[in-house]
């Protein structure tokens, strides 16, 4: 694909991620993305053959946007485990929140309508990730005395199911700053050593 192929295809990604974000998953047409990308429905046929494979693609270049690499280098950093945890906590936290211009309707909408497996499905490619993450953290931690955890996959794996129900919660039954902050400190409480809580 040339450099101007390219350009266009994020510029499609870019607006369509738009029209997603306004109307979710089942709502929307090719038409729709049309329109928002002022371009032909031949263009547009191009570089996506229907609104599956476009929502697809608008998930995966937005969740590749959340760099693993940052996180990674970090954890190499002079940071401490604890202070890292926080940080990536804070930024969960964050898109728990973000009401406006979210992809959550359309990805619950899309993954009620399709299913996607394995390496397939970038949630779960996400999710995994975000577990390594919290793993690594959780073993730094704990060989620096910040953490006890006799299984940090379990720990980052429940962490993550916290944080996974949060954001349900947050488009479904409503979920307060508060809340969520109460529920986070709740699963980070139990990865203190008693000595370190007095």
């Amino acid at each position: 694909m040339g450099e101007k192929s390219v350009q266009k295809r994020k510029y499609i990604l870019k607006k369509a991620r738009e029209v997603f974000a306004e109307k979710g998953f089942k709502d929307v047409t090719m038409k729709d993305v049309v329109d928002a990308c002022d371009i032909s429905r031949g263009g547009l046929y191009l570089y996506f053959a229907s609104t599956q494979e476009l929502f697809l693609a608008v998930l995966k270049e937005e969740i590749d946007e959340d760099d693993e690499e940052a996180v990674v280098a970090a954890l190499s950093g002079d940071a401490s485990a604890g202070d890292m945890l926080a940080l990536f906590l804070k930024e969960q936290k964050k898109n728990i929140l973000r009401m406006k211009n979210n992809l959550t309707v359309a990805t619950y909408e899309y993954f009620s309508m399709y299913k996607v497996t394995g390496n397939d499905n970038p949630l779960k490619v996400e999710f995994d990730t975000a577990v390594r993450i919290i793993e690594k953290l959780i073993e730094n931690g704990v060989s620096g005395g910040e953490f006890y955890c006799e299984d940090p996959l379990g720990c980052a794996r429940n962490l993550m199911y916290v944080v996974e129900g949060l954001k349900v919660a947050s488009r479904t039954i409503g979920v307060t700053e508060e809340a969520i902050d109460r529920e986070l400190m709740y699963v980070l409480e139990g990865l203190v050593p008693d000595e370190l809580n007095n």
